[in-house]
């Protein structure tokens, strides 16, 4: 089992069979909500028996799938849950299933009597390798995670054996957050993936993943600096998803296509085609067809990334070697023009 520390804040496990290792020992809980979605359901009742058995009054409170998960309706819907069942400052919020089970846990857990102890049990690959990790949960609302709060879980844990019995399509949406760890801050991730795709190792895919998203959160916390560096793909990226009906996944995908694109205008990047070519080796789109495109650029006018001198993208000058970068016009259309959405 690895054991990693994010932040200074929270514990996060990788291995097998750590069903005894779900929250920290304290005295002082009584009671844990523990929210899920269609498809964990069995995870978090199996986990709720546990809890029980060791003396806790448990709640499990169902959620949509997927982003409609994500939205203040389901947030308010959940904070009465919390009401009825009395949940107290030193109770505990467990949110199993995937990345939008753990954001949407981290916000209600962040806001709820101005914070609660929050702890997730990631059942994707994607929540496992980036959305449960770095304290960084919200809502949408009008885009992408635009309402949100800084809340850390204490504790994490990540079963490799749950993750492993994912179908191909989860594990496509997960390997394309890991391959942007890679390119980030681990060539030798960039190249696992790479070279064996879906099949690279699990354990050692995440546990890598995970260490390079806990060394930029340590090193920046709030995302006043090198955090930013994490969103690599995410600014076109999370256009197209909240314009599409594409997954998280996909998009970042076809968001990395773009950024490696841009990097090679601006940069000289010599990797785009191995990147491109990583993307459609996990089975990830590399070009979209049929997207608005006038509504991908409205939102990337709202993305949380653009500031007073213009939209900041995270590009590349080699892999392993990011900066944050303010984009053009001409450069926006440049990687719009690399997944299919030119101008027509």
């Amino acid at each position: 089992m690895a054991t990693l520390t994010v932040a200074g804040k929270t514990e996060v496990f990788v291995g097998r069979a750590m069903a005894a290792q779900i929250l920290p020992n304290r005295v002082d809980r009584e009671r844990a909500a523990v929210l899920t979605q269609p498809g964990a359901t069995q995870h978090a009742l199996d986990i709720a028996q546990r809890l029980r058995a060791e003396g806790l009054a448990v709640e499990v409170i169902g959620l949509p799938d997927r982003d409609q998960a994500k939205t203040l309706e389901v947030a308010e819907s959940v904070y009465e849950s919390f009401a009825r069942f009395g949940l107290g400052r030193h109770d505990t919020v467990v949110g199993v299933g995937g990345g939008s089970v753990t954001d949407l846990a981290g916000f209600v857990a962040g806001t709820w009597l101005r914070g609660v102890e929050a702890v997730f049990v990631p059942t994707t690959l994607l929540a496992a390798v980036d959305a449960s990790i770095g304290g960084k949960s919200g809502v949408n609302l009008a885009g992408k995670n635009l309402v949100g709060v800084f809340w850390h879980p204490t504790r994490v844990v990540i079963d490799i054996a749950t993750i492993e019995e994912l179908p191909s399509s989860l594990l496509k949406e997960g390997m394309a957050e890991a391959l942007k760890a890679g390119l980030i801050d681990d060539r030798e991730l960039f190249e696992l993936i790479e070279s064996d795709g879906t099949r690279s190792s699990l354990e050692e895919v995440v546990t890598r993943a995970v260490s390079v998203k806990a060394r930029i959160v340590d090193r920046d916390e709030r995302e006043r600096g090198d955090r930013a560096l994490l969103n690599l793909g995410h600014t076109i990226g999370h256009a197209i998803e909240f314009a599409s009906p594409l997954s998280h996944g996909e998009s970042v995908g076809l968001g990395l296509v773009a950024a490696g694109r841009i990097s090679e205008s601006r940069y000289g990047f010599i990797h785009s085609d191995r990147v491109n070519k990583a993307i459609e080796g996990l089975g990830l789109p590399v070009m979209i067809d049929g997207l608005d495109r006038a509504r991908v650029i409205d939102l990337l006018g709202h993305d949380k990334k653009r500031d007073a001198s213009g939209i900041r993208m995270i590009l590349l000058s080699d892999i392993g070697d990011p900066s944050i970068t303010h984009v053009t016009t001409q450069e926006i259309n440049v990687g719009l023009e690399a997944v299919g959405l030119g101008s027509s």
